[in-house]
């Protein structure tokens, strides 16, 4: 496939809040001492009096974030995925969900793809976390272009919102005509043999399986799934009865995410068979980002693998 330019999402989000912030003076950004990491710092730059840094002190951080969005405020409150989903999680809970407030969670440095940080920053658990809180939307957009106007519709919506953003570079499939709506998955590629359903920095890996699969001869049917919650039941069905068979794709834990999203509507609806490529029920460990992926088989080549032997 032809070289693509490559971003990292985490600096889609940031170029998102700068710009929003432009059109929008009641947008406001919490940042817990991380704002060069998660690069909301680009808003900082810019509106230095609606950024405000709560420290290392996440918990802090939501519970100021509620208290503004009482205030007509709509915040974006910042920080790595295992640190806004994982060490702030009763706060999200019981201060965002509960009393549904319109807060938007920025969650970056998402999966295995943290990389060299290792195991206690590569948060494969958040999807299935943040899917668990009533109410919650849950959105992990593929690239900078879906990753911007995630962010713009989070802020147009009425309600709690968790953006979860990646510290890698991946490739810019979307041109700047698509137009992305919460809870609806989009079709990138056509196909009848097997649906291949993913999102994040795997939805790229999806399309390149898909390719490798038609030379193959296995047409793929590739879903770009970015909102986890709501789910686009319709579209999962849609894919379900063409293909009959589904493969889903995330970096994250096979457990509570994406995959068992998608087979939760099947198990009630169409039950139709389903091979689930994520983490395996195990912590990562450091390592360089694209190795540590192909290691845990978050890769088009394991996607492949798996494809040919399910459509045997």
């Amino acid at each position: 496939m032809a070289e693509m330019k490559k971003v990292a999402t985490r600096d889609s989000y940031g170029a998102a809040l700068a710009e929003l912030g432009a059109e929008f003076d009641n947008l406001v950004v919490l940042d817990a001492d991380l704002a060069g990491a998660t690069k909301t710092g680009a808003f900082k730059k810019v509106f230095p009096e609606r950024h405000f840094n709560c420290g290392i002190a996440e918990a802090n951080m939501v519970c100021i974030a509620t208290g503004m969005s009482t205030m007509g405020l709509v915040p974006f409150a910042s920080s790595f995925a295992m640190f806004a989903a994982g060490r702030a999680f009763e706060q999200v809970r019981n201060s965002i969900g509960y009393p549904h407030l319109n807060v938007k969670i920025g969650a970056t440095h998402g999966g295995i793809s943290v990389g060299e940080d290792g195991a206690s920053h590569q948060c494969c658990e958040d999807f299935a976390l943040m899917r668990s809180i009533p109410g919650m939307t849950v959105i992990c957009p593929a690239d900078d272009v879906e990753a911007k106007a995630a962010v713009r519709a989070a802020y147009e919506m009425e309600g709690p919102v968790y953006l979860r953003f990646g510290r890698l570079a991946v490739p810019v499939f979307h041109d700047e005509s698509y137009k992305f709506q919460i809870g609806k998955g989009e079709i990138v590629k056509d196909g009848k043999d097997v649906a291949i359903i993913a999102n994040g920095l795997l939805t790229y890996e999806a399309i390149k399986a898909g390719e490798m699969l038609k030379e193959a001869g296995i047409d793929a049917m590739v879903i770009n799934m970015a909102t986890i919650k709501p789910l686009d039941e319709e579209l999962v069905l849609e894919a379900a009865k063409k293909c009959g068979k589904i493969i889903t794709c995330e970096e994250h834990s096979v457990i509570g995410g994406l995959g068992e999203a998608v087979c939760s509507v099947l198990s009630e609806k169409l039950p139709t068979p389903v091979k689930r490529i994520g983490v395996n029920d195990e912590f990562g460990h450091s390592g360089p980002a694209v190795e540590l992926l192909k290691q845990f088989g978050l890769c088009a080549e394991h996607i492949v693998e798996v494809a040919k032997d399910f459509c045997k």
